[in-house]
C-alpha cells in the first residue's frame, strides 16, 4: 500500500489491481511497432508490437522483473522503474496516471511535463497559412504541421509517422536533403543541437533509441556525433531550394508552449524578403479566387 500525498488516502495494491496492471502493460506494449523505437521487425515475430525483453531493454530494467509485472506478481516497483516503463511505452498523461495508480506509487513527474498537441494549437497552425509552421518536441519529432510546411522540404504526408523527425529526415530523406544548399553544415548543426538537447534526457529510452537508430542508419550522423560538437537551438535564417518555388529565404522563430528548452515548441517560418513572400503560395497551390 502507499500514502497518496494529495489526499492522504492509503491505497492497497490488491490482486485485482495487479491483474489490471498486467493487462494494461500488455495492451500498451502490443500497440507499439518495433520500427517506432528503432528495432527491426524480423520475420519470426509473433507478438503484436514489442516483446517483453524489448521493453525491458529499452527501459533499462531486468527482463525477469518486467515479466513478473506482466504476470501480476506481488512485487514492489519503484517510481523510477515505472517512469522508465511509461516513457518506453509512450504513455500519455492519462495513461501514465493510470499506470502509477495501479502500481500504488506516486508519480515523481508533474503533469505539466506532458503537453499534447491541442485542437487549439492545430487550429493556430492552419491560421498561420501561407506561412509554414510546425510543432516539434525537444527530440525534434514533428508532432503536427500545416499544409505549407508539409510541402516545404518533402511530402511529409507520404513519410511514415515514425520517420517524421527533423534529424532523421535531414540525414535519410533525399527530398529533404536536396532542399538544403549547404547540406554538411546544416547536418552538423542538427547533430550539435541534438547532443545539446540530449544532455537533459540521457536516461530517456526514446532518446537513446533514436540515437541508436540514427547511428546505425547514417554513417554521416555517426561521424558528426563522435565530434562532440554542441549548439543550442535558436531563431535563425533558413534558406531552401524548393523544386517548384525556387530559393526561399525564411526566418525560423520558435515559441515554446511551456517553460523549458525540451518542451514542445511552435516553429514558424516567415519570409525575409518580398520575393519569398510572393512564392509561398507555390507550396500549396494558387490562392483561392476572391469574388466581389
Amino acid at each position: 500500500m502507499y500514502q497518496d500525498c494529495r489526499c492522504g488516502i492509503v491505497v492497497a495494491v490488491t490482486d485485482q489491481r495487479r491483474e489490471e496492471l498486467a493487462s494494461f502493460l500488455r495492451s500498451r506494449r502490443e500497440r507499439i511497432a518495433p520500427e517506432e523505437v528503432g528495432l527491426p521487425r524480423g520475420r519470426r515475430r509473433r507478438t503484436p508490437g514489442l516483446r517483453r525483453e524489448e521493453v525491458s531493454q529499452l527501459a533499462a530494467i531486468g527482463t525477469t522483473w518486467y515479466t513478473w509485472l506482466e504476470q501480476g506478481r506481488d512485487i514492489q516497483v519503484s517510481a523510477e522503474v515505472l517512469d522508465a516503463i511509461a516513457r518506453t511505452l509512450r504513455l500519455d498523461q492519462s495513461e501514465r496516471e493510470h499506470l502509477f495508480a495501479l502500481a500504488g506509487a506516486i508519480d515523481p513527474s508533474p503533469a505539466a511535463a506532458f503537453t499534447p498537441v491541442t485542437d487549439a494549437l492545430r487550429d493556430l497552425l492552419d491560421q498561420l497559412e501561407p506561412l509554414p509552421a510546425c510543432v516539434q518536441n525537444g527530440r525534434y519529432d514533428l508532432l503536427a504541421y500545416n499544409r505549407p510546411f508539409s510541402k516545404l522540404m518533402c511530402d511529409l504526408d507520404a513519410v511514415p509517422p515514425e520517420d517524421r523527425n527533423v534529424i532523421w529526415l535531414g540525414f535519410l530523406n533525399e527530398q529533404w536533403k536536396a532542399t538544403l544548399p549547404d547540406l554538411e553544415q546544416t547536418q552538423r548543426a542538427m547533430v550539435a543541437k541534438f547532443r545539446a538537447s540530449m544532455v537533459e534526457n540521457l536516461d530517456d529510452p526514446t532518446w537513446k533509441a533514436l540515437l541508436k537508430r540514427l547511428q546505425a542508419a547514417s554513417p554521416e550522423f555517426a561521424e558528426y556525433w563522435d565530434d562532440h560538437e554542441v549548439l543550442r537551438p535558436g531563431n535563425q535564417l533558413k534558406v531552401y531550394h524548393h523544386p517548384q518555388a525556387g530559393v526561399l529565404r525564411l526566418s525560423a522563430t520558435s515559441l515554446w508552449t511551456q517553460p523549458g528548452s525540451n518542451r514542445p515548441r511552435l516553429v514558424t517560418y516567415t519570409p525575409v524578403d518580398e520575393e519569398t513572400r510572393e512564392k509561398l503560395h507555390l507550396l500549396t497551390g494558387p490562392p483561392p479566387l476572391v469574388t466581389v
